[in-house]
C-alpha cells in the first residue's frame, strides 16, 4: 500500500480539489483501491466528496444513523491518554459517493488532539517509547490497512504543527500542490526546513530509545527514519488568471518571474527529499488551469470534475473544460506513478 500526503504550508492552492479528483481518477481509470483520509479540521475533503447536505447532517446531528469512523475517532485513545489508535475503522464506502473512493472523514474536533501530540513530541525527544508510539499513530494506521487499499491520500491542512508532523511520519510520500504566488513558494521552503529539522530530532530520539531499551521498539510499528525523507513525488502548479491585452490573454510580468523561479526553488528546498526515481524535471507533475465555474459546480453536486454531466448543470464551454481537465489529471497521475517507480 502506498501512502501519500498532499501538503502545502499555503492555503488556497487547489490542494483538496486535486487530492479528491486525483483519487477518483486512480480509482476509476486505474482500477486502484483508494482511501482518502481527511486530516484537516476544516473537513474540506469530506464536504467535497460527500456534499454539503451530508456534512450538515453528519456533523450537526449527533444521532447520525450510519456508523462511520472519523479521523478523530481513530485517535480518540491518544486523546484520552493512551499510546495506541482505535482499530475499529469503518470508512464511508465508495458506493456512497460519486468519487468512488472510501473516505475517513475529518472532524472539527480533530484539532483538540494537537496538544496531546505536541506533548507526545516532547516525550519522544527524551526517548520515551509512549511518545514515540503516539507520534507513529499513522504508521500503525497504515500498517493496519495495508491489505485493504492500493493507495491512501492524506489531505492535510496548511499548519506546520504536531498533527501534520505525525501524519508525515507515517507516510511513504508527499506532494506539494502550489499556486503561482510568492507565498505558495515560501510555503514549500517552510515545509523543507520544517521537515529537515524535526526529522533529525526524530532519528536521534529513536536511537536514544533503542540504547535505553534494546529491542523494545520491535514490538510496535515504528519508523526508525521517516520515509518522506526520500519520498518527495513532486509538485503541481495552479495557473494564474492571465489578463487580456488587445484580445490576447497574456501572463503578467510578475507571474512570469514567479513561475520561472519555481524549478530552482524546488531543487534548493525539496531536492534533498528526492527519491532514486525523481529528478528536477520529473518532479513537475503538471500545470492546473483555472477552471472558473467548473469547481463550484462540482462542489454543489459532490462530483469529481470528470463525472460532471448535463444533468448536473454542465453547459456550453464547460464540456471542453471538463475534457481538458481529463488530460491534465491523467497526465498528473501518470507522472505520479512513474515517480513511484510503478507503471500507471
Amino acid at each position: 500500500m502506498i501512502s501519500i500526503a498532499m501538503f502545502n504550508n499555503k492555503g488556497g492552492v487547489g490542494k483538496t480539489t486535486l487530492t479528491c479528483n486525483l483519487a477518483a481518477y486512480c480509482t476509476v481509470a486505474m482500477k486502484k483501491r483508494v482511501l482518502v483520509v481527511d486530516c484537516d479540521p476544516q473537513c474540506n475533503a469530506s464536504q467535497l466528496i460527500m456534499g454539503e447536505e451530508f456534512a450538515t447532517e453528519f456533523y450537526w446531528n449527533s444521532d447520525y444513523e450510519q456508523p462511520i469512523t472519523t479521523i478523530r475517532d481513530i485517535l480518540r485513545p491518544i486523546e484520552d491518554g493512551d499510546s495506541d489508535i482505535s482499530k475499529d475503522i469503518r470508512p464511508i464506502l465508495s458506493s456512497k459517493n460519486r468519487f468512488n473512493v472510501d473516505l475517513i472523514p475529518g472532524h472539527p474536533g480533530f484539532s483538540i488532539v494537537e496538544d496531546r501530540l505536541g506533548a507526545a513530541w516532547h516525550d519522544l525527544l527524551g526517548g520515551d517509547i509512549g511518545g514515540i508510539r503516539k507520534n507513529n499513530w499513522n504508521t500503525e494506521f497504515c500498517a493496519h490497512l495495508s491489505n485493504s487499499y492500493d493507495l491512501v491520500f492524506f489531505d492535510l491542512g496548511p499548519s506546520l504543527g504536531s498533527i501534520n508532523r505525525s501524519v508525515l511520519i507515517g507516510c511513504n510520500h508527499f506532494v506539494t500542490p502550489m499556486g503561482a504566488d510568492i507565498f505558495s513558494i515560501l510555503g514549500v521552503k517552510n515545509i523543507a526546513n520544517w521537515i529537515g529539522h524535526w526529522a533529525g530530532l526524530y532519528e536521534n530520539s529513536i536511537s536514544l530509545a533503542e540504547q535505553r531499551n534494546p529491542g523494545r521498539l520491535d514490538n510496535y510499528n515504528i519508523n526508525s527514519s521517516p520515509s518522506v525523507l526520500n519520498g518527495y513525488l513532486g509538485y503541481t502548479m495552479q495557473q494564474y488568471i492571465t489578463k487580456s491585452k488587445q484580445g490576447v490573454r497574456r501572463p503578467t510580468k510578475a507571474y512570469e518571474q514567479i513561475i520561472n523561479s519555481v524549478p530552482e526553488i524546488i531543487d534548493e528546498s525539496m531536492g534533498r527529499f528526492f527519491g532514486a526515481t525523481i529528478s528536477l524535471e520529473t518532479a513537475k507533475l503538471g500545470d492546473i488551469p483555472h477552471l472558473y465555474s467548473l469547481i463550484p459546480l462540482a462542489q454543489s453536486v459532490a462530483s469529481p470534475i470528470l463525472d460532471l454531466k448535463s444533468s448536473d448543470g454542465l453547459v456550453g464551454a464547460q464540456y471542453k473544460q471538463r475534457e481538458d481537465y481529463e488530460m491534465i489529471i491523467s497526465g498528473i497521475a501518470e507522472k505520479l506513478f512513474l515517480n513511484l517507480g510503478e507503471l500507471a
